[in-house]
C-alpha cells in the first residue's frame, strides 16, 4: 500500500542550471582541476554491472580507453552475459509495481535530489569522468554533464507534473471523468550514446520518472561517466531494480532484450543504421510482445548552415566555427555542410573563416587552452580521415586542416573542404567529426540551393539560416520546413537548451519526440480513462423507447 498523498503539492520553481565559466582563477576551475587530478591518480577504475542495486562482476572484461592517450584506459568494466541480462529484466519487472505506485511527489523528490547532487556534490567528478573518458574540454563537459543533465531532471519533474494535471474538461451530471497516466506494461530498454553524459541520464531518467523500470545499456565509450550517473540515481533514492545497469556487447545484449515478451519500449540515441536495425528486430518480434512497443530514437544528422547574401559575415563565420568544430564535430547536431552565397564568400567570409579556424588549438582536452580535443576512438578516427581522403580523391579542395595524428591520442585537425559538386560524399553522408564541407552558390540561385539542401540527404535534424533580409529568412524557412527539426536564425545549429529549444529531428534523424519537452513523456505512458457514476439507474430504457 502506497503512502497517502494528503495534498496537491506544488513543485519548486524550475529554472535552467546556471553554467559556470571556468575563467582563470575561478573557484570552479580550481575545483574541476582537483577532480581531474584525483581521477587521474586513481584510474583505471573497475565498473561492474548493477543488478537490483548490487554489483555483479561477470569476469568478462572490456576497457574504456582514454581517447587522448589510448595506451591507457579510464576503466575496466564487466560485460553483462546472458544470465546477467536475464536477471536485470526479471529484477526490473519485480520492482515495477512498487515504483509505479509510489506517490508522484516522492518520485519527483528523488529526481529533484538527483539533480541537486549532479549540480552540487558530484558536479566536478562527473565532469572529470566525461572529460577523461569522452574527450570533452571543460566547457563542453559543463554544458553536458552538469547543466544539461540537471536541466533534464528538473524540467522533467515540471513537465510530468503538467502532464498529470491534464484531465478531461467536462463531466456529465452525476459523474466524474478522469485520466490516469500509467507506466508502460513491461520494461523500457535504454541504449545510450558516448557523446553526451546527459543523454545517458535522460534516456533512463525520463521513462523512470513516469513510473517505468529501465534496462540501461550504456555506450562502451561512456561507461564510467554513466556508471557515476547510476550511482547518483541510487544515492538520490531510486529503488534497486528500477534502473538496471548492463554494459556489454551491443549485438548480444540488444538481441536478448528485444526478444523478451515484456519489452515495452526503446529509448535510443545513436546511429541511424543501428536504430533501423533495432526497429526491424522489434518488428520481427511483434508476436512475442504483450503490446506494441514504443520506439523513440534520435539518430544521425547532416546539419547545415546557409548564408544568404544579406548575412552579417562575422557572426555567420564565428557561429559556423562553433557549430562545426566544438567537441570535434561529435554532436548529433554538429554542422557539417555549409552553403554560402558567392558574394559573401568573396567579400570576406572565406578569408575570415580560414583566419579563425587557423587559431583553433588542437590537443588534449585537459589543456585548458585547447578548443578541440580528440575524437572518441580508433573507428571514429579511421572513418573521419577516410572521408577526408575520399573528398580529396573526388576533387575537393582542402582549404585548411586535412590531417590527423593517432600516435598518442585520436586527434584530427579542423578541416574545411571546398567542393563544386553539390552531391559530393562529404556533403551528403554523416561523418561525425571536425570536417566542414563548403558549397558556394551564385546569389541568384538562393532558392535552388534551398531545394538542394532539402533534397540532398536522408536526414532532418538541425539547420541554420543566416540572413538580415526578413523575406529571405521567410523563404528559406518555408522551403526547409521539413529539412530540420531544430532550425535557427542567425545562430549556430547546435546548443539546444532544455526548456528552451526541445530537441529532435525527423526523416532518418529519428522520431522527433523532442527531448527536453513535455512531448517525450507521452511516449512512455499509457493513459487510462476513468468514469465514475454517482447516481444509479432506475430503468434500463431510454426516453426514446417510451410510447
Amino acid at each position: 500500500m502506497a503512502s497517502p498523498q494528503l495534498a496537491t503539492f506544488q513543485i519548486p520553481d524550475i529554472q535552467n542550471e546556471p553554467m559556470k565559466t571556468y575563467a582563470p582563477g575561478s573557484p570552479e576551475r580550481h575545483a574541476l582541476q582537483a577532480a581531474i587530478d584525483q581521477m587521474q591518480q586513481e584510474l583505471p577504475f573497475e565498473v561492474p554491472c548493477i543488478i537490483n542495486g548490487k554489483p555483479v562482476k561477470t569476469g568478462k572484461l572490456a576497457k574504456q580507453p582514454l581517447p587522448h592517450d589510448h595506451a591507457n584506459h579510464l576503466c575496466t568494466y564487466h560485460e553483462a552475459d546472458p544470465a546477467t541480462v536475464a536477471s536485470a529484466i526479471d529484477g526490473a519487472l519485480a520492482a515495477k509495481a512498487e515504483w509505479e505506485s509510489m506517490p508522484w511527489a516522492d518520485r519527483a523528490a528523488i529526481f529533484l535530489k538527483a539533480a541537486d547532487l549532479i549540480s552540487g556534490k558530484y558536479r566536478y567528478k562527473l565532469m572529470a569522468a566525461t572529460m577523461l573518458g569522452q574527450g570533452k574540454n571543460p566547457w563542453q563537459a559543463e554544458i553536458d554533464a552538469a547543466a544539461e543533465l540537471t536541466d533534464f531532471l528538473r524540467f522533467g519533474v515540471k513537465y510530468v507534473s503538467e502532464l498529470y494535471a491534464q484531465q478531461p474538461p467536462k463531466n456529465s451530471p452525476g459523474a466524474w471523468n478522469r485520466i490516469e497516466y500509467r507506466a508502460l506494461e513491461g520494461f523500457v530498454f535504454a541504449v545510450t550514446p558516448f557523446n553526451f553524459t546527459a543523454i545517458g541520464g535522460n534516456l533512463t531518467g525520463a521513462p523512470a520518472l513516469v513510473g517505468n523500470v529501465v534496462v540501461w545499456k550504456p555506450s562502451p565509450a561512456a561507461t564510467y561517466s554513466n556508471y557515476i550517473v547510476h550511482q547518483i540515481f541510487s544515492e538520490a533514492g531510486i529503488p534497486p531494480g528500477v534502473i538496471q545497469f548492463v554494459p556489454g556487447p551491443p549485438p548480444e545484449v540488444c538481441a536478448q532484450v528485444l526478444s523478451h515478451k515484456s519489452f515495452a519500449g526503446l529509448h535510443f540515441t545513436g546511429s541511424t543504421f543501428i536504430f533501423k536495425k533495432l526497429w526491424k528486430d522489434i518488428a520481427a518480434n511483434l508476436d512475442v510482445y504483450k503490446g506494441y512497443p514504443r520506439i523513440v530514437g534520435e539518430t544521425g544528422g547532416k546539419n547545415f548552415h546557409i548564408v544568404h547574401e544579406s548575412a552579417e559575415i562575422k557572426n555567420a563565420v564565428l557561429q559556423t566555427i562553433r557549430g562545426a568544430f566544438e567537441y570535434s564535430g561529435q554532436k548529433c547536431s554538429a554542422l557539417s555542410r555549409l552553403y554560402v552565397s558567392s558574394s559573401v564568400w568573396k567579400n570576406g567570409f572565406k578569408d575570415l573563416l580560414l583566419e579563425e579556424v587557423a587559431k583553433i588549438r588542437v590537443g588534449s582536452q585537459l589543456d585548458w587552452s585547447n578548443f578541440l580535443g580528440p575524437v572518441i576512438g580508433r573507428p571514429a578516427y579511421d572513418k573521419i580521415t577516410g572521408y577526408i581522403k575520399k573528398a580529396k580523391e573526388a576533387g575537393g579542395e582542402i582549404l585548411i586542416g586535412g590531417s590527423g595524428d593517432d600516435s598518442k591520442g585520436y586527434f584530427v585537425q579542423p578541416t574545411v573542404i571546398l567542393t563544386k559538386d553539390p552531391k559530393s560524399v562529404t556533403l551528403v553522408e554523416e561523418i561525425f567529426g571536425p570536417v566542414l564541407t563548403v558549397f558556394v552558390f551564385e546569389d541568384a540561385d538562393f532558392e535552388k540551393t534551398l531545394d538542394l539542401i532539402d533534397e540532398s540527404t536522408e536526414y532532418g535534424l538541425t539547420g541554420s539560416i543566416f540572413a538580415s533580409d526578413r523575406k529571405a529568412l521567410i523563404k528559406a524557412d518555408n522551403k526547409l520546413r521539413n529539412a530540420a527539426g531544430n532550425v535557427y536564425y542567425n545562430e549556430k545549429c547546435t546548443g539546444a537548451v532544455v526548456g528552451q529549444q526541445p530537441f529532435g529531428g525527423a526523416r532518418a534523424s529519428g522520431t522527433n519526440d523532442k527531448a527536453g519537452s513535455i512531448s517525450i513523456f507521452y511516449r512512455f505512458i499509457s493513459a487510462r480513462s476513468i468514469k465514475e457514476n454517482f447516481v444509479g439507474l432506475e430503468d434500463f430504457k431510454y426516453p426514446s423507447n417510451l410510447v
